[in-house]
């Protein structure tokens, strides 16, 4: 029985098969955002306690339409506003009702880097994503072979963008070149029952090298979550649903940040034994 994963991909498959009919390789290098300079993702997530990569996500297979209406513009200036250090654009159309419009607005709108999040298939969506304005890419191990991993990774030098790439299990942490991957997202949600494990999401992205920058990703939304993760070594937080049900997303992600540093602040004054 096929997943919603594999259904996802599938369709992905058949979507970018009509798009490569309508352009070639070599239009997207006369794309106007292609030439411009990258903003560098993954550095923008160094530095912080924990930092906040703010997710753009209008609905979601499992949830249905999350936010409506729905302003991608509106929504990046506030998070920006409100101190997210990156932004993640949701660019699926069938099943989160993305758009790489959205990735082209938002680019133009913030100055902070941004990952196009999507089902990845091939090098020509690596390709796309620069010419659509954004600063990195996501790889999810799950639906990627090693092979497809290693010419993602390839192209994504090639453009100079960023990968972030995504496990859900021990077995796909395994199957990491440290060599090559530096940006790492454990997704805290089990994709068969749903449950969010915190705690399963550190521990593999413990595994990772410490030079790997770590990011926690799906189901986050209280600051003593955050404050705990920063704790345990973790670089960054991926947010999406929570701000998105918020009624200003901006002043959402401003009040979490402002709690978790609070909570930070508290733990460290705590005599020690």
């Amino acid at each position: 029985m096929s997943t919603i994963l594999d259904r996802i991909v599938e369709q992905t498959r058949e979507d970018l098969q009509r798009r490569k009919k309508r352009l070639n390789w070599r239009d997207l290098d006369s794309f106007p955002r292609f030439e411009r300079p990258r903003r560098g993702f993954r550095n923008a997530l160094i530095g912080e306690p924990l930092s906040v990569i703010a997710e753009i996500k209008r609905a979601s297979p499992s949830q249905g339409v999350i936010r409506e209406p729905f302003d991608p513009v509106s929504i990046a200036r506030g998070y920006e506003k409100g101190g997210a250090s990156c932004l993640s654009v949701l660019t699926d159309e069938p099943f989160f009702k993305g758009s790489l419009r959205y990735l082209e607005q938002v680019s133009d709108t913030v100055s902070i880097p941004l990952l196009r999040k999507d089902f990845l298939v091939d090098p020509w969506q690596v390709k796309e994503a620069r010419a659509h304005g954004a600063d990195a890419v996501l790889v999810i191990a799950s639906v990627t072979s090693d092979a497809l991993i290693d010419e993602l990774l390839d192209a994504a030098r090639e453009f100079e963008l960023d990968v972030l790439v995504e496990c859900y299990s021990e077995q796909e942490v395994d199957r990491m070149d440290w060599n090559r991957v530096n940006l790492f997202g454990v997704n805290n949600r089990d994709l068969h029952t749903f449950e969010v494990d915190l705690h399963r999401g550190v521990s593999l992205l413990q595994q990772a090298p410490k030079d790997v920058v770590r990011v926690s990703e799906s189901g986050l939304s209280r600051a003593e979550d955050l404050a705990w993760l920063s704790t345990q070594g973790i670089d960054a937080a991926l947010i999406g649903e929570y701000f998105m049900r918020a009624e200003e997303p901006g002043t959402a992600l401003e009040t979490l940040l402002v709690d978790m540093e609070h909570k930070l602040d508290r733990t460290n004054d705590k005599p020690r034994p």
